[in-house]
């Protein structure tokens, strides 16, 4: 066999080794995604009175069954109360108790709910104060907090406004 011919013999399954190679570092070949986990979050569903109970259950029905692409997941309790959406998952419990917010708290006006956020360890939990019915959503660090403009629609046609008192977004 002439040296040419060796050459190129050896060289063409190099050449597609490395190719391969520098392909899958560069992201070349797709991941398979992670399937969406259906498992019920666990939750606590605090007592409600009628009133509340109804405002909630209004709520609960118009969420929507994905938020910003994460998908609506069952919970261990309160499902007239309570909605959880992706992994690692977003929490909403309709009728929790009205937070105290410090003099200095930083609220945030995000179409047309009041919401004051507050960071605990690794997730930054939620509570609207310009609301009838309380309402906290729980948001891991691992998931962008935006997800949370996406529920003012369904609060905003479900769940009366109430003065704030005298604190202001």
């Amino acid at each position: 066999m002439s040296p040419a011919k060796i050459a190129t013999l050896t060289a063409l399954p190099v050449a597609l080794v490395a190719g391969l190679v520098v392909f899958w570092v560069l992201g070349g070949f797709p991941q398979q995604p992670k399937p969406a986990s259906v498992s019920a979050v666990r939750v606590e569903a605090a007592p409600l009175d009628p009133d509340t109970a109804t405002i909630c259950r209004a709520l609960v029905a118009k969420l929507p069954s994905t938020l910003g692409g994460l998908d609506r997941r069952p919970v261990t309790a309160g499902n007239e109360q309570n909605a959880a959406f992706g992994d690692p998952a977003i929490v909403l419990s309709c009728g929790t108790t009205k937070p105290a917010i410090p003099q200095n708290a930083q609220l945030l006006g995000l179409s047309n709910v009041c919401w004051f956020p507050e960071e605990h360890g690794d997730q930054t939990v939620w509570q609207t104060v310009d609301r009838k019915v309380p309402l906290q959503v729980v948001v891991p660090k691992a998931v962008d907090g935006s997800w949370v403009v996406n529920l003012s629609g369904p609060i905003t046609e479900t769940v009366p406004a109430a003065d704030p008192g005298p604190v202001h977004c």
